[in-house]
């Protein structure tokens, strides 16, 4: 059907939709719920994870048998993170020089900032290792007893 160009048709047009949809508001509120309690809308979880709509029974007592977490574990078994090498290489000019572990054989990157020793070539050290931003570092280097 082609669309017509008359204003009085276009007007009734335009009223015609305006009333389906004034109907069609009001179809929509009477058959609506007035809305949920805000009870109705509570979920509530048990002690195993699961959402039900019943409120926890407060008359049970909480697991008490879970022992605590302890955020730093380290601070309660302390590990000895002490390691001895030799120095194999140490610029004194540039202040840094590599220590090589004995027990792995890794070669460790060492500055002098971090020696409470001055270093050279084949001293004994002992130290700890730390993540540094392009690998292993050595840190409190001191001579080996």
């Amino acid at each position: 059907m082609a669309e017509s160009w008359n204003k009085r048709e276009r007007e009734l047009k335009k009223k015609n939709a305006k009333k389906k949809k004034e109907e069609k508001k009001q179809e929509r509120k009477e058959h609506a719920d007035k809305g949920k309690s805000f009870d109705d809308m509570l979920a509530y979880v048990d002690e195993y994870g699961n959402l039900s709509a019943t409120p926890p029974d407060r008359t049970h007592k909480p697991i008490t048998d879970i022992p605590p977490v302890v955020a730093n574990s380290r601070a309660l078994n302390p590990v000895d993170n002490t390691h001895t090498g030799v120095v194999t290489f140490y610029d004194s000019n540039k202040g840094f020089g590599f220590i090589k572990d004995t027990h792995t054989g890794e070669s460790i990157f060492v500055h002098v900032n971090a020696s409470a020793v001055e270093l050279k070539e084949n001293l004994k050290v002992a130290f700890e290792i730390e993540r540094g931003p392009k690998g292993l570092i050595a840190v409190n280097v001191k001579a080996a007893v």
